[in-house]
């Protein structure tokens, strides 16, 4: 069979799956539909963090960026794995004895301020949407290839699924859809590895492949036959860094603390029983998150010899056009790769100096790995389900936080406090509604490729909430006016740089501009850096914190009876 009736086979089959799950689990009241009513399992939790935290960046860009520009590309790893760790240590726990549904339920109420919470609801709002426009575009790339169609089609088609279940399930549906998601992500990205590192290390578990040698007798090790085609071929060294230590370390701090204050996946600790069990399933979705994160580097160095062979042939000199592999006639169709014949002998040459005719799009490098290394056609068609399960568990997570935050923190919370359990109900789905076709319109006209765009939000949710919730738990003197004027000077600070340097003058975006040498993806760390500072500096000049409050946050960290969590 082809590939693409492997596809709508395999497709079809998880799609199957996860409305049935979403009928199946239909939230009744909020409770259920804002934190599954609380009462999943750790190691089912665990399997739905995992999802809903490796988004299509993770499944689709990550692999991509490491292949493309290699050791450069680590940053994305150390970020988002040091930060689950921040995350699960140092906020779940309290957080979760708190017994809110969302961020800015938190704040406001910790920060006694209606204001406060306004600020965090624009602040959760916003980074959510910069993440879901990042989703919907992965969602595009995978259907535009499978179902050869228009990439902005494709994203349209992803947008009707997503609105299915998000609007019908809510917390719950999403919660057992993620753990039927996780499954199929993670056979799906790791059946192409085992099988690629067998033919090319002869090593069946790709994490030791990627250290190994060849299996072609020569001895050679897979890194250093990268290392010297990128030598060859004009490529920077793949091993080596051309970043400076400076911006590696905040693009990865931003990275880390951006995770810990990402709304959607803290939302996540909320639907577990006790405390107890939010320190458990972290545990179990950090486990479940490294299977894919440690296979990624693997994956990425094996595409990339397979691509730079399978373009340049065995000689480097390059393939005649009308005997291009495979995965580049079908690739071309979708437009994410491009072959010009600028010396006109007819052969296709890739390379990273002037002789380079090919224009790949880092996004495709996972979805074609099977076909770069001529895997059976079902595996290609395992792929594209599983990058699909990656980008639509993220994806509804996210439409979850913004429609909660719109019916929950801005109507119930603010302008409407009688609402009943059913309009508040009502008014979470309609949100979902509009957040789905807005996170649509950003997928057609994104404002760069989906790990980029995705660094963003995690530069704002560091620059914005992080603080917030730190000094929330663990600084109980810290005051209303500090936290407001923390949070907007960190946001607005942290988007004017992200502005200037990606929209208004992306000319200047060089490393001799930047302040500090800081890139724009690890400005997010200074952004912090300035709210705790912004933060710490008013809470000094303005009136102290109400002792109930503080009262509050003492017996947050220092149980009376630990063990059962309180519910509000």
């Amino acid at each position: 069979m082809d590939i693409q009736t492997w596809t709508f086979i395999l497709v079809g089959i998880t799609f199957a799956l996860y409305i049935g799950i979403a009928i199946w689990a239909r939230a009744a009241s909020t409770g259920e539909f804002y934190v599954a009513g609380g009462g999943v399992h750790p190691v089912a939790n665990g399997m739905a963090t995992a999802a809903d935290w490796m988004s299509a960046a993770s499944f689709i860009s990550m692999a991509g960026i490491i292949s493309f520009i290699g050791y450069d590309g680590g940053v994305y790893l150390m970020g988002w794995t040091g930060g689950y760790v921040l995350l699960a240590l140092c906020l779940a726990p309290y957080l979760r004895k708190f017994g809110k549904f969302t961020v800015p339920d938190f704040i406001g109420d910790r920060y006694y301020s209606q204001t406060a919470r306004m600020v965090a609801v624009f602040c959760a709002i916003f980074v959510s949407f910069t993440y879901v426009a990042g989703q919907m575009r992965g969602v595009g790339v995978v259907f535009s290839r499978f179902l050869e169609v228009d990439i902005n089609m494709g994203i349209i088609i992803g947008m009707c699924i997503v609105f299915f279940y998000a609007v019908m399930g809510g917390m719950k549906g999403i919660t057992y859809t993620q753990v039927a998601q996780y499954c199929v992500l993670i056979f799906a990205f790791m059946v192409p590895a085992i099988f690629t590192s067998i033919m090319m290390t002869g090593n069946p578990v790709p994490q030791l492949g990627f250290g190994g040698t060849l299996a072609d007798g020569s001895g050679t090790y897979l890194l250093d036959k990268v290392d010297g085609l990128s030598a060859e071929l004009g490529f920077n060294q793949y091993t080596d860094g051309s970043k400076s230590m400076v911006d590696v370390f905040f693009i990865t701090a931003a990275l880390m603390v951006g995770t810990a204050g990402l709304p959607h996946v803290i939302i996540r600790f909320f639907t577990v029983p006790k405390v107890r069990d939010a320190r458990i399933s972290a545990g179990w979705a950090l486990i479940f998150i490294a299977i894919l994160y440690t296979t990624a580097p693997a994956v990425a160095a094996f595409a990339r010899v397979n691509m730079i062979d399978s373009i340049n042939g065995p000689d480097m000199k390059g393939v005649a056009a009308e005997q291009a592999p495979g995965w580049v006639t079908n690739w071309e169709k979708t437009g994410l790769v491009k072959w010009e014949d600028k010396n006109g002998d007819g052969r296709m040459f890739y390379s990273g100096d002037e002789r380079n005719e090919m224009d790949i799009n880092r996004d495709i490098i996972v979805l074609a790995s099977p076909e770069l290394a001529n895997l059976p056609n079902w595996v290609v068609a395992l792929l594209a389900a599983g990058g699909l399960a990656a980008a639509l568990s993220t994806a509804a997570g996210l439409l979850l936080v913004i429609s909660t935050s719109v019916a929950h923190d801005l109507l119930k919370k603010g302008f409407k406090p009688n609402m009943t359990d059913k309009q508040e109900l009502l008014a979470a789905r309609l949100s979902a509604v509009g957040a789905v076709i807005a996170a649509g319109y950003m997928g057609i006209n994104p404002p760069g490729f989906v790990a980029q765009v995705v660094a963003f939000a995690f530069g704002l949710a560091a620059s914005s909430f992080f603080p917030a919730i730190i000094l929330g738990i663990f600084y109980k003197k810290m005051n209303k006016e500090g936290a407001i004027a923390g949070m907007i000077a960190g946001i607005a600070f942290t988007t004017a740089y992200i502005v200037f340097f990606k929209f208004i003058n992306p000319e200047l975006n060089t490393p001799e501009n930047w302040w500090f040498g800081i890139s724009p993806e690890g400005i997010g760390t200074l952004g912090m850096i300035l709210n705790f500072v912004v933060a710490i500096a008013v809470n000094k000049v303005t009136a102290e914190t109400p002792q109930e409050v503080q009262d509050m946050v003492e017996s947050i960290r220092y149980p009376k009876g630990a063990g059962e969590a309180t519910h509000h």
